[in-house]
């Protein structure tokens, strides 16, 4: 079995943009990740926490649906207000309302006063390599992915809530990636993305074509979350959303009918004082964190054997390096 390694690690340079020093979510400050995986016993799935510091005082965010065939719970409430007041909790799709309750059983016993709490989860459908219908995550393991956040490196492929996901045709999972916007220190910030890739389509690398032999790939959604310190109001965030979505198409997706298609942006900031004429760099920053954040998720991921006996493969970076290098563009 191949070691997962990051597409960067393997040669391959998406954009041109700097990344951060974790080229993660994470690289985004007071951001923290945690993550429960739950194997074994035909089951392969998991919990993903993203857990920004300040949430308990809000903050902007928004929420773009390129197709709306899931089930992202406290969406229509960050719509109409602009803000999150969660953390933002991704699961496979018949557990999103047991990881619902047990965030708002996690948020109450923060807050004796609170009688409205808007919890925000999304999901994908992870029932080809797990057995969806136990719903086995617990609160448990959702508080343990809530208190064990950090700022690390988050794990990637088959790890939380990606443990169980497939896309373009190979095992896939959690990825996660960052690009650095002009100078930190003198008014720039950091743009990071961390994605649940579970769709269908053809897998494309730097433009270059790596179909999946022998497998049907139906779509079944993608989760973006992408996270920012750059001072955006929940306008311009919407704005990053909607081409977090359209960075899916780089790597081959093919925005199935049954695919639920979602990006959620938020900012650390309160103070938004940022010009749309200046968003050009911050749009480059989150297509091309989101593409190698999808890659990412391919090529950490290892071949998975789950429920009913299926199995589903990694792609093999050999494979990979040798149609980019016939290709030319590696």
């Amino acid at each position: 079995m191949q070691t997962p390694r990051r597409v960067r690690d393997l040669g391959i340079t998406v954009g041109t943009l700097p990344t951060g020093p974790l080229n993660a979510l994470t690289d985004v400050p007071g951001v923290r990740v945690g993550q429960t995986t739950i194997t074994g016993d035909g089951l392969n799935t998991g919990v993903t926490a993203i857990v920004p510091e300040g949430w308990e005082d809000t903050l902007p965010a928004a929420v773009a649906v390129g197709n709306g065939y899931g089930k992202l719970i406290g969406s229509t409430q960050v719509d109409e207000l602009g803000v999150i007041e969660t953390p933002i909790l991704l699961t496979g799709t018949l557990s999103t309302f047991r990881v619902a309750d047990a965030l708002i059983t996690w948020l109450l016993d923060r807050n004796p006063h609170a009688t409205s709490l808007n919890p925000v989860v999304g999901e994908t459908n992870d029932a080809h390599l797990s057995d969806i219908r136990r719903r086995p995550i617990t609160p448990d393991h959702v508080h343990t992915a809530l208190n064990t956040a950090s700022s690390a490196l988050p794990a990637e492929g088959c790890a939380g809530a990606g443990t169980g996901t497939s896309a373009l045709g190979f095992k896939a999972g959690i990825g996660t990636a960052s690009r650095v916007v002009g100078d930190p220190g003198a008014g720039g910030g950091v743009v990071g993305a961390l994605v649940q890739a579970n769709f269908s389509g053809l897998l494309t690398v730097l433009g270059a074509p790596v179909p999946a032999p022998g497998i049907d790939a139906d779509g079944n959604s993608c989760m973006i979350v992408v996270g920012t310190d750059l001072p955006l109001d929940a306008r311009q965030l919407g704005r990053l959303a909607r081409r977090a979505i359209f960075a899916m198409a780089r790597v081959g997706s093919d925005y199935a009918p049954g695919s639920g298609d979602y990006a959620i942006a938020f900012s650390t900031s309160r103070t938004p004082n940022y010009a749309d004429r200046d968003l050009r760099t911050p749009f480059q920053a989150v297509t091309e964190s989101v593409e190698e954040a999808l890659l990412n998720s391919l090529t950490m991921a290892q071949t998975t054997t789950g429920f009913e006996n299926r199995t589903v493969q990694a792609v093999s970076h050999d494979l990979l390096v040798d149609r980019l290098t016939a290709a030319g563009v590696i």
